[in-house]
């Protein structure tokens, strides 16, 4: 069994749409460019989410000139080319009510941009210098403004055991890997959920060590083409065996990890496991 890497995504703006790459650089806190923005709230600095605003989905972040330049873009808006500021004026943030200190303010036109583009008074933010967050789990590692960690991994194997389960129950399958926005895709395997038993792989020059199961809000029923939402899949499905009774009986789908070495990788790479649980 060769597993690969069938896909490759970051997504510049968190909570936006995704881009996908063939090939990309993996550093300390993820894909480069990997969730380096985020819209929060005007007034007090809390992040914005699809979980609350699904529209975000639709929203879409180029980023252009090395980083240095983002095109920002959504229906029925003019787009926006921002120049980036790495080092500019401050703002406090916070996510899940925990305060993550100060990021770069992208200024007004950035905000009134977001603003109009989800009908809520927000801004822009990027990490600043020296931002430093640390994630949690069995290898904790670091991550920028993800929800808590570097690298979200999935499975076609897993993808498509949920979709067998949710035509089993005489629904339309069918449901899509973007809806769980995963940063790497992995194919070659039968065997569903088969990520989260490997505690430690080797991908291009890269390496990777397991965190913690990925926890599933109300994201997955947001079409992430569109911006709605489209459910009660595949959550409902599911719920019916992949709770998690450690973690508040949420449910799972896909594996956090950390990158305990940098490096590039690319799609079609074979994915060396080198360390890996027990069924």
């Amino acid at each position: 069994m060769t597993i690969t890497v069938q896909e490759l995504a970051y997504y510049p703006v968190k909570g936006c749409a995704g881009v996908r790459a063939d090939r990309a650089e993996l550093t300390g806190t993820g894909l480069v460019h990997d969730r380096t923005f985020m819209v929060v709230d005007a007034e007090n600095g809390a992040f914005r989410s699809q979980r609350t605003l699904p529209a975000m989905a639709a929203i879409r972040a180029e980023v252009l000139d090395g980083g240095h330049v983002l095109l920002l873009s959504a229906q029925d808006l003019e787009p926006l080319k921002l120049d980036v500021d790495r080092d500019g004026p401050r703002r406090a943030v916070s996510m899940f009510d925990r305060p993550l200190g100060e990021a770069c303010d992208q200024g007004d036109a950035a905000a009134e941009w977001f603003s109009e583009a989800l009908g809520t008074r927000s801004r822009l933010v990027r990490v600043a210098p020296g931002f430093d967050r640390d994630g949690w789990g069995e290898t904790p590692g670091k991550v920028n403004f993800a929800d808590a960690h570097a690298v979200l991994v999935a499975s076609t194997a897993s993808l498509a055991g949920l979709n067998a389960r949710i035509e089993a129950r005489g629904d339309a399958p069918g449901v899509p890997m973007d809806r769980f926005r995963p940063n790497i895709v992995l194919s070659g395997s039968d065997e569903p959920h088969f990520e989260d038993r490997v505690r430690r792989m080797t991908i291009g020059s890269a390496e990777l060590a397991y965190a913690v199961r990925a926890m599933r809000c109300n994201v997955p029923l947001v079409d992430q083409s569109t911006g709605l939402r489209a459910g009660p899949e595949p959550v409902r499905t599911l719920a019916t065996y992949r709770r998690e009774p450690d973690y508040g009986n949420k449910v799972s789908f896909g594996a956090k990890n950390a990158v305990v070495r940098d490096g590039v990788v690319a799609v079609g790479d074979v994915v060396g496991i080198t360390s890996r649980l027990d069924a």
